[in-house]
């Protein structure tokens, strides 16, 4: 059950509460000061790991991100569901963790050249249960203007109800006047192909900078070029940052809305993206209210994507859905228990798969190894498209690499693995056989069974009986028609296809079918002159053929 929270600042000896007992004593407000409907703006850089001054690395000036954070709050322990986009991003816009609705596997619907599927594998979409929506719908049901600029790469197609505009033009200014919106920015520059697209381009700092070089990555020219592009391409994000704000201030609107930025996961270099080391999965988030409510603090509770949906819900107002596998951990519905655990699953990408799930806690990481027989380095054509991973190859093939940076490359791996972050940063010393850690060991694990108790993990299963069991015979499942009735004066809507969203646009006499359409919340009313046009759609299913009423 749902509860708004109540703050009682008692300020004894519980830690989690000093904080705000310190803030409200000196005058600051224990929730912030919202409209009823405020606005949000969703920021989303790619492949980004906390590289950035407000979280501590220094390596370059971030000036539009340094000030966004110290008008907002700093969320430090925020984590990815699964080490590359797809996955994460159906776990975002659902608020399920993908390998519970089959969106596990990067990708499920585009093959290409340099990232292909496996031999007897075809593109498939996504199958959540019945009653999921994407978190714009319930934002355009509400009375949002939704926009998103523009990446999707949802695992599925998405809705025609999900949003007003979904393309390169999409844009809160596209709203009508007065209307509250949700939008999304997706910024590319600091994606895994731009470390190599960019190289044709001269860098945006020194080229002689001296940056940090974890310990897996060689530290060659080849190697510094690429890591030197990673920093420069955080500068061209920063100032792409700083363009949407000042559009926002521009239109009077950056003190009525509540502005997120984060990274769709942890860092595009090898042994980051992909995997579900913290390289892999830690981002950095910001979160800048109105007015200024915590500004310049920083907040340590454990954070999963799976959050995001219904946090963004609760601070519109809107009770998040109980389907979801996540918590508010803002707003009117804030659950009051904050979590314990995050968890993350790796499965296969592009044409190799393995099966890799994690659980973390406040500084410990288990991970649970399903293809002990199988390599940690998986050959990826796509990556290797980035010098410092050729580097690395020849580096190995050399026998060149220090023990850190030939351990990728080992062949086999241990059913467990357990690293202890606060001394182990990178994830380098696997502890679970330390009897010293024995009863930390165990609670992951039990906690990394429960996790796996309370839904089916698709993972697990292979991916061509999945596809047969989402597509039987290879095909998908089609949305039922809308059924058009009239009662009272009124047009009702229908599909027999049970969690189909209907969405329709009313023309009026030579109109012709625009581009935006309407979501069905309820019985229309339609004029002599009118038409009607109607197509329905459950997620994962083909959508229906149009239905006409005039």
């Amino acid at each position: 059950m749902r509860r708004k929270v109540i703050r009682l600042c008692l300020c004894l000896s519980i830690p989690i509460l000093l904080g705000t007992c310190v803030n409200e004593f000196a005058g600051i407000a224990a929730e912030p000061n919202l409209p009823d409907r405020p606005n949000i703006l969703w920021i989303v850089a790619e492949d980004l790991s906390p590289i950035i001054p407000p979280f501590g690395d220094h390596t370059i000036a971030t000036p539009n991100l340094s000030k966004l954070a110290e008008e907002g709050i700093r969320y430090t322990n925020v984590y990815s569901t699964s080490g590359v986009c797809a996955p994460s991003r159906a776990a975002i816009a659902l608020g399920t963790y993908q390998n519970r609705i089959a969106a596990q596997h990067m990708r499920t619907m585009r093959p290409s050249a340099v990232a292909p599927f496996p031999e007897g594998i075809t593109p498939y979409e996504a199958l959540p249960t019945p009653q999921v929506k994407m978190h714009s719908q319930y934002f355009r049901e509400a009375g949002y203007y939704t926009s998103n600029n523009a990446k999707e790469d949802y695992q599925f197609r998405k809705p025609l109800t999900a949003w007003h505009d979904s393309s390169n033009e999409a844009h809160w200014r596209n709203k009508a006047p007065g209307q509250p919106f949700f939008s999304i920015f997706n910024l590319g520059i600091t994606h895994e192909s731009q470390v190599w697209v960019q190289q044709e381009n001269p860098l945006l700092i020194a080229e002689d900078l001296d940056v940090p070089v974890p310990p897996y990555l060689p530290d060659t020219e080849i190697a510094l070029r690429d890591i030197r592009q990673v920093y420069s391409n955080v500068v061209a994000l920063d100032r792409q940052v700083g363009e949407i704000l000042q559009q926002l201030e521009e239109d009077g609107l950056l003190d009525k809305t509540i502005v997120f930025f984060y990274s769709d996961h942890g860092g595009p270099l090898p042994r980051q993206k992909r995997l579900l080391y913290d390289s892999g999965l830690r981002l950095p988030m910001i979160i800048r209210f109105p007015d200024g409510w915590r500004a310049g603090e920083e907040d340590e509770q454990l954070i999963s994507f799976v959050d995001f949906k219904s946090t963004a819900l609760s601070l519109a107002g809107i009770e998040p859905p109980d389907y979801v596998d996540g918590r508010a951990f803002l707003g009117k519905f804030i659950e009051t228990e904050q979590r314990q655990y995050i968890h993350a699953a790796a499965d296969r990408f592009d044409s190799h798969t393995d099966t890799i799930r994690a659980v973390r806690d406040s500084r410990y990481k288990y991970l649970r190894n399903f293809n002990l027989e199988q390599a940690y380095y998986l050959p990826l054509p796509y990556r290797e498209q980035m010098a410092i991973m050729q580097e690395l190859l020849r580096l190995h093939e050399a026998g060149e690499l220090n023990e850190y940076q030939a351990q990728w490359f080992r062949d086999q791996k241990p059913p467990e693995e357990l690293f202890d972050l606060a001394t182990d940063p990178h994830e380098l010393n696997n502890i679970a056989t330390d009897p010293r850690y024995a009863a930390k060991l165990a609670e992951l694990s039990s906690e990394m069974d429960s996790w796996l108790a309370g839904f089916e993990d698709l993972g697990l299963m292979p991916e061509q009986e999945l596809i047969e069991q989402l597509w039987p015979g290879g095909i998908q499942p089609v949305t039922q028609d809308p059924v058009v009735s009239r009662r009272n004066g009124m047009i009702y809507l229908s599909s027999a296809t049970e969690g189909a969203n209907i969405a329709y646009q009313i023309l009026s006499g030579n109109q012709e079918l625009g581009d935006e359409w309407q979501v069905y919340t309820g019985p229309l009313r339609l004029s002599a002159s009118q038409r009607l046009i109607a197509i329905a759609h459950r997620i994962g299913f083909a959508p229906s053929e149009q239905s006409f009423y005039q």
